[in-house]
């Protein structure tokens, strides 16, 4: 095991990391990567290159500053390695408002439902200060800041980056409270449209714990040591030669669950670069996925007792352009090779 200490009484956030057994003897970069949370590894290689990375405590400094820099990222770390890094200041406290346009399917007093766009991040992180939804948000609705905190104001769930569709936010404490408990109790149905390699029949069910990667600290894993139980379904699938456009509900909210899960079952989503969805040579008859430019995934639907009134409601967001002309060219493609087609199955 590793140790993770952070010294708050210098001007710099140092912080001191022992290399322990699941990152000894790998490269610097991989093994800061994998014990830093939410940093990269060629985030790790700018923090090495601007000379940040020094090995030894940050007590030794006070003994004639006898820590040396570490000044290449190859090099290979022993076990019990002692190192400090000086992090760069965080991101601002508070998230600022911006005028971004947002699909609104839904709006009252108490929420918002949002047909979130692919490549839009959900709320601020380090690399995404601004431009993600929670800045649009504080520009749409009124005191939304106040609600469960500055950087994440409102937000009761999370979509990844790449994935589109539908998500509901809270613009009032008691909503946020009431939805929170929905989504943590298991109450919210969400289902979600994926096109995925090889084939998947309806009725499949996958129930493998999810957790972070040790050794890539951006990825999720069904073979982590420390994981939480995870369960995603399948709802309704549609076959063609070589992939399967497939419905999913999922039961649990786990980070990347729904592609980590059927990349585990060895049928990725197709256009996931991450768990194995851009495969090195595609037939000839699916080349309409090379142009994909994100997992295709869309939360297409979402159920939940609304918060205040306690009436159900349900809100559905259509498959997005993107991912609807992919369907339709390769579509056209199957039919030209003689096979079934989407719309003639």
């Amino acid at each position: 095991m590793h140790e993770f200490d952070e010294d708050d009484d210098t001007e710099a956030t140092l912080v001191t990391l022992t290399i322990g057994e699941d990152e000894a003897n790998q490269r610097a970069d991989q093994a800061l990567a994998a014990m830093l949370s939410g940093m990269s590894r060629s985030q790790v290689q700018r923090l090495i290159k601007s000379g940040l990375v020094h090995l030894g405590g940050a007590a030794e400094t006070t003994a004639g500053d006898v820590r040396r820099v570490l000044t290449k990222a190859s090099d290979v770390l022993p076990l019990g390695t002692v190192l400090t890094v000086e992090l760069p200041d965080p991101i601002a406290s508070e998230a600022l408002p911006e005028d971004i346009p947002l699909d609104i399917l839904f709006e009252d007093e108490h929420l918002i439902v949002v047909n979130k766009a692919a490549g839009m991040v959900v709320h601020p992180a380090v690399g995404h200060a601004t431009g993600t939804l929670v800045n649009a948000l504080l520009h749409h609705v009124q005191d939304l800041s106040g609600v469960g905190g500055t950087i994440r104001p409102g937000i009761v769930h999370r979509l990844d980056k790449g994935t589109s569709g539908v998500m509901v936010v809270a613009k009032s404490d008691a909503a946020h409270a009431e939805l929170a408990r929905q989504f943590h109790d298991r109450e919210v149905e969400k289902e979600y449209v994926a096109l995925v390699w090889g084939l998947v029949n309806n009725g499949r069910r996958i129930e493998a714990p999810i957790g972070r990667d040790p050794h890539a600290r951006q990825k999720m894993t069904t073979r982590a040591r420390r994981s939480r139980s995870a369960v995603t379904r399948v709802t309704w699938a549609l076959h063609l030669p070589g992939v399967s456009l497939i419905r999913v509900a999922i039961h649990t909210g786990r980070t990347h669950q729904i592609r980590v899960h059927l990349s585990s079952i060895g049928h990725p989503v197709c256009g996931d670069s991450t768990y194995g969805g851009i495969p090195r040579r595609i037939a000839p008859h699916l080349k309409a996925l090379s142009s994909l430019q994100r997992p295709f995934l869309h939360a297409e639907r979402i159920a939940f007792t609304h918060p205040i009134e306690g009436r159900r409601m349900e809100f559905e967001a259509p498959l997005p352009d993107d991912l609807n002309q992919v369907l339709e060219q390769l579509d056209a493609a199957v039919a030209r090779f003689g096979y079934k087609t989407l719309q003639n199955p």
